[in-house]
């Protein structure tokens, strides 16, 4: 450890208490401000909120340190009357007991690398940090480049080495998401930092995936005022046939659109009914625990029970290493779970050039088919726009080059959208460009001035998978110079009798928006019948 100077923190955290007081609460001031100003002055109080919180979790592990148990009631924790640390830290900070918590744990965390090496004068024994794979993690936290929850998040998601993953292997990930942590919201953070634990942990998937089946349960109570509340805590798979079914009943009321033939007439009634959406859930999944998913499907779009997409890759199918990932939920499915699913289900296929793009069709329609959909969805993972989380089922089909444009129904030149940022690119002037496989979103001028490019990356886990089966193929063969030829797969199991389906995304908005940039580029996808790759979906 390095020795530092020291200063007079009391005075510094003094000044800086002093400092903020000083900053106008006034809500005039805030009133007068452009929205350019105003979305300034959020960062940087998010940025104040982030260091404030950064100290609270440097006192928080220091408070930690002294109040452990080997030091019973002599600790500081118990001195001043409370059980743990975080009770105390509860009080001093007045925060809730959850935020307490994990300010304890990074603060520990972060304390424990500063202390790395370090010798105890009195014992001569050398300190050994408790999670050593997370230097770099504790030190992101303690510069602010990250937040104490995204570190948290990255500690908890990656979690402790084991038999078959490294601390060597868990300090590269760290890392790596400790870069990716610098431009995701906590939420983000959570589900990228589990997703590196799965991609570490292949053997461990299975595990994973029968301990949340486990904890499975519904609980009921009643309230006082006479009615009653159901808790179902459910499993991934069974979470997905569920929503499944939440969106076949509720899809019309909140604007998932371009539906025909017989759905059309059931899609306007459910969205002209009365019932809130919250309503019309509960009693139509009420109708079905009484009669049956098929007794009546007059109430849903689309016939017969449930039905959810796994996507899987083609050499997961073929070798039976690897897993799969249920469409429009981060949580990977072993191989065991994606050979039953696919029993009640079909294959549909979808062919991927080796940058990851669908390969398809041309001009003679104007709205995405069902199998382009099931394609964009294996791509695009949900709605492209931004920190977006809308999943492919509440997402739109958008054309880049509109229908108007002589713009053609090609999945290269088609993205999903949620319908709110489906409408604001339509409306408001914001335009999405693709230069090779990549895509970009361009503000409108009255946004960004400068209408500089924001990336718009796939969200869809089961490309990550397949992507990075090509980079270890062409690691193992020794070739470093490019993305390798693979048999990448991407894999759609229907399930619950039939695979209904309603309300699919698609189509194109009418209408032209304005100010868009001359001459965007859209760039040639570079395939060839060399790196086409196979992509197949079981089942709707």
């Amino acid at each position: 450890m390095t020795t530092t100077a020291p200063v007079d923190l009391a005075s510094q955290f003094s000044a800086a208490v002093e400092a903020m007081s000083a900053v106008s609460t006034d809500i005039e001031q805030f009133r007068v401000l452009n929205d350019a100003e105003l979305v300034e002055l959020g960062r940087s109080a998010a940025l104040q909120r982030q260091l404030a919180e950064t100290h609270v979790a440097l006192i928080a592990g220091e408070i930690a340190a002294r109040s452990t148990r080997e030091l019973g009631h002599s600790g500081l924790a118990q001195r001043e009357g409370f059980r743990s640390p975080e009770e105390y830290v509860k009080s001093v900070t007045g925060s809730t007991g959850r935020e307490a918590a994990t300010a304890v744990k990074v603060g520990r965390m972060v304390r424990d690398a500063a202390l790395a090496g370090e010798v105890d004068a009195a014992t001569g024994e050398q300190f050994t940090p408790r999670e050593p794979w997370m230097a770099s993690v504790a030190e992101a936290v303690r510069a602010g480049r990250i937040s104490v929850g995204a570190g948290d998040a990255i500690r908890t998601g990656l979690g402790s080495p084991t038999e078959t993953i490294t601390e060597h292997a868990l300090a590269g990930a760290a890392r790596e998401l400790c870069v990716e942590a610098e431009t995701l919201d906590v939420d983000r953070v959570v589900r990228r930092a589990r997703e590196a634990r799965d991609e570490l942990d292949e053997a461990g998937i299975a595990d994973r995936e029968r301990e949340l089946f486990e904890r499975r349960s519904l609980r009921h109570f009643r309230l006082p005022n006479g009615m009653g509340r159901v808790v179902w805590e459910l499993d991934p798979e069974s979470y997905a046939l569920v929503t499944e079914l939440y969106d076949r009943a509720t899809s019309p009321k909140r604007g998932v659109r371009f539906v025909s033939g017989s759905n059309k007439e059931v899609a306007e009634r459910i969205k002209d009914d009365p019932r809130t959406i919250e309503q019309l859930a509960s009693d139509t999944l009420l109708g079905l625990l009484q009669s049956g998913a098929d007794a009546d499907s007059s109430e849903l779009l689309g016939t017969g029970g449930a039905a959810i997409r796994v996507l899987v890759s083609q050499a997961t199918l073929e070798t039976g290493v690897g897993h799969g990932r249920i469409e429009g939920t981060p949580t990977p499915v072993s191989r065991a779970t994606v050979e039953r699913l696919g029993c009640d289900g079909g294959i549909t296929k979808v062919e991927l050039n080796a940058f990851g793009q669908p390969l398809d069709v041309g001009r003679e329609q104007r709205f995405f088919t069902k199998k382009q959909r099931v394609a964009l969805a294996v791509r695009d993972g949900g709605c492209l726009f931004g920190g977006c989380d809308k999943p492919p089922s509440m997402s739109e089909a958008h054309h880049i080059i509109g229908w108007a444009e002589d713009g053609a129904t090609d999945l290269a030149d088609g993205v999903l959208l949620c319908k709110f940022h489906h409408l604001l690119c339509h409306n408001n002037g914001w335009r999405v460009v693709r230069v090779g496989a990549e895509y970009s979103l361009i503000p409108p001028a009255s946004v960004d001035s400068s209408r500089a490019p924001r990336p718009m990356p796939s969200k869809s886990a089961g490309l990550r998978d397949w992507k990075r089966g090509l980079a270890l193929d062409a690691e193992r063969r020794g070739d470093r110079g490019g993305v390798g030829v693979g048999g990448g797969v991407g894999v759609g199991v229907g399930v619950g009798g039939g695979g209904g389906s309603g309300g699919d995304p698609g189509g194109d908005l009418g209408g032209s928006p304005g100010g868009d940039p001359p001459d965007e580029p859209r760039g040639p996808l570079g395939s060839s019948p060399t790196n086409q790759l196979d992509l197949y979906g079981l089942g709707a």
